[in-house]
Parts: C-alpha cells; structure tokens; sequence
C-alpha cells in the first residue's frame, strides 16, 4: 500500500502542478481576451468621435479624438506585449487598420475644416464605414474565435494530459494493489473522470461558437477550479459579443441619423440657389422694365413728338437686352448634350471671329492670331466649346469700349505626363481687380451694369464638360483667359 499510496500521491501532486498551469494559461488567455476587448472599445469609440465631429453638434470632438488616438495606443501596445510570438501577426493587422483609421481621420478633418463638409461625408461613407469598419469587424471576429480556438485546445490538452496522468496510476496502482487498488481506482474515476467530461463537453460546446452554454461546477477542487476560471473566460467572452454588437447598433443608428441630416442639408442647398437665382433675376428685370415702362409713358403722353422714336428705339434696344439675358439664363440653366468630335482649335476660333468683325472694327481692337498649324487636335463637343469661347472674347471686347489689343494663341504644354491643348484670349483692357478675379465664374456675378453674369459661368461650365478647365491671370492693362483641353489621342474616335 505504501508503493502505492507514493504514486498516487505523486501523481497527486503533477496533476495539481498540470492543473495549475491549465489555470494559469486560461487566466493569461481571459487577460489577453480583455485587453483586446478594450483596445476593440477604444478603436470603435475613434469612428464615433469621426461622426460626431462630421455632425457639427461637437466641436471639440476633434480634441476628444486625440485622447482616444492615445487610448488606443495604450491598449494596442498591452495587448501585443500580452500575445505569444505565434500571435503577433494578429496585432500587426490591428496596427495597420489602425494606421489606416488614424489616416483616413486625418484626411477627413482636413476636408471638413476646409469646408467640404459633404467630401468629408462620403470620405467617412467610404473609407470607415464602407471599409475600415468591416475589416476591423472581421478582424474581430478572427481574433475571437483564434482565442476561443486556441484557449479550447489549449486547456482541452491539459485534460488530456491530466486525464492520461490519471489513467496511468489507475494503472499501477491496479498493479501494486489488487485488492484495494480496484476500489481505489473506481473511486477515484468517479471523482474525477465525470467532472473533467463534463468540463471537456461543455468545452466543446463553448468552442463551437455557443457562448449561452454554462460550464457546470460540480467541484470545488481543482477542476472546480478549472471549470469556473473556464466559465468566468466564457461570460467575458459573451460580454464582449453583446458590447460589440450594442456599439455595432448604436453606430448604425448615428449613421442613419447623419444620413437625414445630409438630406436635410442638400434640400436647404438647393433652396438657398433656387432663392439666389430667383434674386438675381429679379434684379436683372426690374432695371430694364422701369426703363421701358418710362419710355412707353412718354410716347404714350407725346406720341407726336420728335423724341418718340428715340424712346421707341430705347425700348427694342432694353427688349433685346432682356431676350439676351434670358437667353443666358436659359443657356446656363438647361442640361446641354454633348456630342464630342475630333476637331482642330484653329478652325473653331475662325469660325467664331466673323461674329466679331464688326465690333473690332467699331471699337477699334486689333486682333492677333497665334495658332501654330501643329497644334494637337482635341476631343469636344464643337458646339459647346465656340459658345465658350464666344463668351470668352465677348468679355474681352467689353473690356475694351476704347479700342486695345485682342490676342488669342494656342499652345501644346505637357503636365504630368499628359499632352493639353491651351488656348489663350488675351485683352489690353484694366483689368480685374484682385479681390473681384475669385469671383468672376461664378453664376449671375457682374461688374457691369448691363451684364448678366451667366457669360463665364456658361463658358466654365462647357469647359468643364469637355473635361478641360479654365484659368484667369488679370493685372493692370492685360488680362488673360487660359482655356486647357485634353489633347485627343490618336486612338480616339468620335462618339
């Protein structure tokens, strides 16, 4: 009995030894779990601080940002020094998710404090919620289930280990005790081998994915022990889920609130232009009718006299200025097709300037043409672009009441590798004052009294059509307006 008595009682003693480092290593897998559980937190908390400060409800969501940033840090760092060697490819893709969060943030704040407040939208549309977010999300969910994996396995081989010690001296205790080693064995099989089947059992059902499952105490020794540290590892675990999950929902009610509110936002944009538009003609209105209403008073009173035919001849000139205005209007307002063709700058500019030969003659504006013959050809709609460039050299002419200097050339410059086509009008008139050259494109703004404001926003806007885009360089005597195309390639066809 004394052989025996030894060996059970080593055996005793590595199975508590076996045991305790089952704990252990459970204990450092929930710590791990929680850490993580933080970090997962913090990083989510970032992408609300990102919607709050989009929102415009928080201004100082910006600063609270930082803090999380630093929070976030703080958490990455414990976890990865918590992770076994095999593991650090996990917080590797945390970090680079991380790092891309952080960017992506970055970038967002920077177009919303520059005021592109809608760009900064669908940045955080795209790049956190279309993107970051669910690989985050995925990230997650691989993590946890590696941690449940291998925590099962893990502790799973320990009870094998055990189970094996344990089996072994039932075994030589069979051997060095017949009589009383039988008993022995049965009993101590039934101590232990029921429990720790138990405890496999609801393991497995734990590691499948089933987090609801309690793991049975039925013990208070050391299996006791095993089971309840697996049972506490168990709850953190469903904790985390049901936090993920609540964070998950909370942010997608934010998103769908943030969603109206851009709606919100684009209708009271729209009805702000459809308020300025509607200001501006009225004021491009109001002028010429009183002028016609005075002027048909005073042939109405005096229709024999000899000014009559003067006011009469004021009153189709304010009709035409008013057809003209309307016409720019509608020519602004109406979506125009485009049809793109090959076609040569030089033969759109001579085919645009007879229109203007009576005015340089009037004005006394001398024209120079500068249109090298092997300018590139270009890919435009003809249509659009000679009412461009109409628009273009009829501002040139309006600058110039006096007689000046009226110079168009063309060029083929090179940027960033891609072949454009430049047109240049260039006028001998004042010039455009510095704090007005801003503003010029913009629709329904003018200097002039009897302008509409529509002739460079229609030309920017069919320049822009054509996929091109125009620049203005004003100083005193000398403005220049710089249409820039794409050159069109010899692949190209017409559509």
């Amino acid at each position: 009995m004394v052989p025996a008595l030894a060996i059970v009682t080593a055996g005793a003693i590595r199975s508590n030894v076996l045991e305790r480092r089952a704990l252990e290593a459970l204990g450092a897998s929930m710590a791990r779990t929680r850490t993580y559980a933080e970090l997962e937190t913090a990083m989510f908390d970032q992408s609300e601080v990102i919607w709050r400060y989009l929102s415009g409800l928080d201004p100082d969501a910006r600063k609270e940002f930082e803090l999380t940033r630093q929070v976030v840090n703080y958490w990455q760092q414990r976890w990865a020094a918590e992770l076994r060697p095999e593991e650090q490819e996990l917080a590797i893709g945390v970090q680079q998710i991380q790092s891309q969060i952080q960017a992506t943030a970055d970038s967002i704040f920077r177009l919303y404090d520059s005021g592109q407040h809608e760009a900064a939208f669908r940045a955080a549309q795209r790049e956190l919620k279309g993107r970051l977010l669910p690989a985050l999300t995925q990230l997650n969910r691989q993590i946890y289930r590696q941690a449940r994996e291998s925590s099962v396995r893990g502790a799973y081989a320990r009870l094998q280990v055990i189970l094996a010690d344990q089996n072994r001296i039932l075994l030589l205790t069979l051997v060095l005790s017949i009589a009383g080693g039988l008993l022995g064995s049965w009993l101590i099989a039934r101590g232990l081998a029921r429990p720790l089947g138990e405890l496999a059992g609801a393991m497995a059902v734990v590691g499948a994915g089933d987090l609801e499952h309690p793991v049975p105490v039925t013990s208070r020794d050391e299996v006791g022990e095993l089971a309840g540290a697996f049972d506490r590892m168990r709850e953190s675990l469903r904790q985390s889920r049901s936090d993920l999950l609540r964070l998950n929902a909370e942010l997608e009610a934010k998103i769908s609130q943030l969603e109206r509110t851009q709606v919100q936002l684009v209708q009271s944009e729209k009805l702000a232009s459809i308020g300025e538009m509607s200001a501006a003609v009225a004021h491009g209105l109001r002028n010429p009718l009183a002028s016609l209403r005075a002027a048909a008073q005073l042939v109405l009173r005096h229709p024999n006299a000899p000014s009559a035919s003067e006011h009469l001849s004021s009153i189709v000139q304010e009709v035409d200025r008013l057809d003209r205005r309307i016409s720019h209007l509608l020519s602004f307002s109406r979506p125009a097709p485009f049809h793109p063709l090959r076609e040569t700058v030089a033969h759109l500019i001579e085919g645009l300037l007879p229109a203007f030969k009576e005015q340089l003659q009037e004005r006394g504006v001398q024209l120079q043409l500068e249109l090298p013959p092997d300018l590139p050809e270009v890919q435009v709609d003809p249509m659009q672009l000679e009412q461009a460039l109409l628009e273009i050299v009829t501002n040139a002419l309006d600058a110039m009441p006096s007689g000046g200097r009226l110079r168009i050339t063309g060029s083929s410059p090179v940027h960033d590798g891609e072949t454009l086509v430049s047109i240049e009008v260039v006028d001998s008139g004042p010039g455009i004052p510095p704090q007005v050259l801003p503003s010029v494109c913009e629709p329904f703004f003018t200097t002039r009294p009897e302008g509409t404001g529509l002739g460079l926003a229609i030309a920017k806007r069919y320049v822009e059509q054509n996929h091109g885009r125009i620049e203005i360089v004003s100083r005193r005597g000398e403005t220049v307006v710089r249409v820039l195309l794409p050159a069109a390639v010899r692949s190209q066809v017409a559509v």
